[in-house]
C-alpha cells in the first residue's frame, strides 16, 4: 500500500510539473496567423513570405514599444519581443529547409527573405547601437540581441548561397528538359 501511494504521489508531482511547463510556454504566433500559415502548408511561396511578414511585425512592435515613454520593464519586453523574433525566424529556416528537401522552387520566395534579412540585420544593429539606453536595461536583453544577430548573419549568408545553388540546379533542369 505504501508503495502504491508513493506511486500516486509522484503521478501528480509529474503531472503538476508538466502542467506548469506547459503554461510557461509561449507562442510567438496568434491563433490567426497560424491559421494564416496552416492554410499556406504547400504553398513555399506564400507561407515564407508569411513568415517574413510576421518576423517584420515583431520587429516593428518592438521598434514601437521601445519609443513609448510609459512602457516600464523595457528591458524585459525587449527580451521577450526579441525571443518571439528569433523563435519566427528560426520556424522560417525550418521551413526553407523543408521546402528544400522536398524539392520545391524556393528561388522567388528566397530574394524576397534576403531582402527581409538585410533589413532585419540593419534594425538589430540599430538596436544594439541605440543611445541612452541604460546598462542595466540593455543587460537584460544583450544576450537574446547577440545570439538574434549572429542568427541572421549566419542564415543571412546561408540563404544567398542557398539561391545561387537553386539558381544553378534550375539552369541544369532545364537544359535536361531541352535535350
Amino acid at each position: 500500500m505504501t508503495a502504491s501511494r508513493l506511486s500516486s504521489c509522484l503521478s501528480v508531482v509529474l503531472l503538476l510539473l508538466a502542467s506548469s511547463t506547459a503554461q510557461r510556454m509561449h507562442e510567438p504566433l496568434s491563433p490567426a496567423e497560424i491559421d494564416q500559415l496552416r492554410d499556406t502548408a504547400m504553398e513555399p511561396e506564400l507561407r515564407l513570405k508569411l513568415f517574413v511578414k510576421f518576423s517584420r511585425a515583431r520587429l516593428a512592435a518592438l521598434e514601437q514599444m521601445r519609443s513609448d515613454p510609459k512602457v516600464t520593464d523595457r528591458g524585459l519586453k525587449t527580451h521577450d519581443q526579441l525571443e518571439d523574433f528569433v523563435a519566427l525566424y528560426d520556424e522560417l529556416n525550418d521551413n526553407i529547409d523543408t521546402y528544400v528537401d522536398r524539392k520545391d522552387d524556393v528561388r522567388k520566395p528566397l530574394k524576397a527573405v534576403i531582402e527581409a534579412d538585410t533589413e532585419f540585420q540593419a534594425k538589430l544593429r540599430a538596436l544594439k547601437n541605440a543611445a541612452g539606453v541604460q546598462e542595466a536595461e540593455a543587460k537584460q536583453y544583450e544576450f537574446v540581441l547577440s545570439n538574434a544577430m549572429e542568427a541572421l548573419d549566419n542564415s543571412a549568408a546561408d540563404h544567398r548561397k542557398l539561391l545561387v545553388e537553386e539558381e544553378e540546379a534550375a539552369k541544369h533542369k532545364k537544359k535536361k528538359a531541352s535535350h
